[in-house]
């Protein structure tokens, strides 16, 4: 069990496309409330290349809302399935990444979800990586502004390179440069990292000195340990310094819980985290 003192001094939510992914999307929301969660992010619920029905968007809405489970986290729509890892930086998706920011923002705003995550997208054969830069760039301050206008903030991730080897954002030093352009072009300043504690400790990060320098960029923190992915006391990260590190960082932010569980059963895989802790 991890040490409650450092734990408590934060707020959780769940990522309902990893963990309850056992269930119907549709009773996600209902499993997390009784697992004791009041929050929940999810990536991109309705597959590739598809855009929701009024019907869909209204049938997912109705289930947080009948759980009493706030989703706050949303990814922009993304292509995870087919293993391209967003399509910001994609030329040949522009414009359904820009037809779709509307989509998301909708969604995000019916929910009151504040965090928009847009995943950057894989480096594409024949195309310079400079072109795909700037394209993102443009992308992300659309994407920006429109979170802007819900009262959202963008997130930008860094992914791991054994696992996403054509991502090229695989450092945290190399998303938040792309934070600082964004915010720089914007001037908004809503443009945050999404730091993912597993993607960087799978890339060998040094994850202290990680959140003893970015802390203040930080928009959301997401945590599954490492090796396997699965939840906190089953790898080799220690969690226990973690949480007290970004406590001390100034982090108040939500930390998600984007994890597999190890037994294939998610309700069993929150035994670390204290049932009284899980709600806000």
């Amino acid at each position: 069990m991890i040490d409650v003192t450092a734990a408590s001094k934060h707020s959780y939510t769940v990522n309902l496309s990893i963990l309850f992914s056992e269930l119907p999307l549709l009773e996600r929301p209902a499993a997390a409330a009784a697992a004791g969660f009041n929050a929940a992010e999810l990536w991109w619920p309705f597959g590739e290349d598809h855009t929701p029905s009024a019907a869909e968007l209204d049938a997912l809405r109705k289930a947080f809302t009948d759980a009493g489970v706030r989703l706050t986290g949303l990814n922009f729509v993304d292509d995870l399935t087919k293993g391209a890892r967003g399509t910001v930086s994609v030329p040949a998706d522009k414009e359904r990444f820009r037809e779709n920011i509307p989509v998301s923002v909708a969604l995000a705003e019916s929910l009151g979800t504040k965090a928009l995550n847009a995943l950057y997208g894989n480096r594409v054969e024949g195309v310079e990586p400079a072109e795909q830069d700037a394209l993102a760039l443009e992308n992300l301050t659309l994407a920006a502004r429109a979170a802007h206008e819900i009262g959202a903030v963008l997130l930008i991730e860094a992914l791991n390179k054994p696992e996403s080897p054509h991502y090229p954002l695989v450092s945290a030093k190399a998303a938040v440069e792309v934070v600082d352009q964004v915010n720089a072009a914007t001037g908004l300043g809503n443009a945050k990292f999404l730091c993912d504690l597993y993607h960087l400790a799978k890339n060998g990060e040094d994850l202290a000195a990680v959140i003893d320098g970015y802390a203040d960029r930080f928009g959301h923190v997401q945590i599954a340990d490492n090796p396997g992915r699965n939840e906190p006391g089953t790898g080799e990260l220690d969690f226990e310094d973690l949480f007290a590190r970004l406590t001390a960082a100034g982090y108040t932010g939500r930390i998600g819980l984007e994890y597999r569980p190890s037994t294939g059963v998610s309700a069993d895989s929150f035994a670390w985290l204290p049932r009284e802790l899980r709600a806000d």
